[in-house]
């Protein structure tokens, strides 16, 4: 199983960065090239989010996106480090240190069709959130490489 690790600080210029990133790695792990386009816009999304919340949120700590190429998937995790009660994040649940106001609503409405634009581009998708962040983990399958003659 092979891993790669990428973090960056929670500014929107360098979601492209970890989108290029995921959807070469993706390629090179073996996911269908009709799906790479699927690849790029879920990491986007997801990349997207993560930035958001720790902008609105206060936190410094960069976001994190891990790359995981396994026998038959190709798994994509992007975390963010705000604190959630609990509750899946983007489920409509408040966001400890979040701060208070119309902006609030607007960004949790943005959450959730993140949620929903990821969801409908990726079929294993898997949202949890707790007091340590949140973890968007995606999932692909993968073709065994073929040797050309």
């Amino acid at each position: 199983m092979a891993t790669v690790e990428l973090r960056f600080s929670a500014l929107p210029e360098h979601v492209r960065t970890a989108r290029l990133v995921a959807a070469a790695v993706a390629r090179r792990a073996g996911v269908d090239e009709a799906v790479l386009d699927e690849v790029r816009l879920a990491v986007g999304e997801a990349c997207t989010r993560a930035v958001g919340l720790h902008q609105s949120n206060g936190i410094s700590a960069p976001v994190r996106v891990v790359l995981i190429e396994e026998e038959k998937q190709f798994s994509i995790e992007v975390g963010d480090e705000v604190p959630h009660d609990g509750a899946a994040a983007g489920a409509g649940g408040p966001v400890p240190g979040a701060r208070g106001g119309a902006d609030d609503l607007d960004s949790e409405g943005e959450d959730e069709m993140g949620l929903a634009v990821i969801s409908g581009l990726v079929d294993d998708v898997e949202v949890t959130a707790g007091e340590d962040g949140g973890l968007i983990r995606m999932s692909w399958p993968t073709a065994p490489a073929t040797l050309l003659p």
